[in-house]
């Protein structure tokens, strides 16, 4: 069906409109995409660019990413309880100043997931609650609250990992988990 509509939407060279919830769709069907969030616009532009580079926590978890507001520092991002996030800036080409608000955006696939709190490369380690466990094809799906009195940011926050190692780690709903993402896999970008 997806084939068959973006054939008829080029051939017939003619303006659509679409409204989905599926970020494939959007993907596949098309130019620019709007993003409503409690019925505002929150995100519009080039589709690429904004499922690439999202810029609210509504549109990262439409296009599948991890996304932490908070303000630039020079190679990271400062959140709101002060938690420092490492990663890249400036790939997206636009500028940021020091102290702009600014997000931090990475794939679950980035996100190793350890039981005790793990020491070495990782510059970015997140203690979490696991929320919940979603099954999604050949990974696992865990998603994160925060611990009590840890910040609201981390709330939704996902992993993608194996089947193994969700038993490895004897993870079920409620167990305390840290959550680790190398800089390397972090892009910080202007907050929209």
């Amino acid at each position: 069906m997806r084939s068959l509509l973006r054939r008829v939407i080029r051939d017939g060279k003619q303006t659509a409109v679409l409204v989905t919830h599926s970020a494939l769709d959007a993907l596949v069907l098309a130019d620019r995409v709007v993003v409503l969030g409690r019925g505002r616009v929150v995100e519009q532009g080039p589709t690429r660019e904004v499922l690439g580079r999202p810029r609210s926590a509504f549109t990262a978890r439409i296009a599948g990413l991890d996304l932490v507001p908070g303000v630039h520092e020079a190679g990271a991002l400062r959140a709101s309880d002060g938690t420092v996030i490492a990663g890249r800036d400036g790939v997206s080409g636009e500028p940021i100043g020091a102290g702009d608000p600014a997000v931090a955006v990475f794939p679950p696939s980035a996100v190793a997931v350890f039981a005790d709190e793990p020491h070495g490369s990782p510059r970015n380690v997140l203690p979490v609650r696991l929320a919940s466990i979603e099954p999604r094809g050949d990974v696992v799906r865990l998603r994160a609250a925060p611990r009590e009195g840890g910040p609201e940011w981390l709330d939704g926050l996902a992993a993608d990992v194996t089947p193994a190692a969700v038993a490895d780690l004897a993870a079920e709903p409620g167990s305390p988990l840290w959550f680790a993402v190398k800089a390397t896999e972090v892009e910080i970008h202007p907050a929209g």
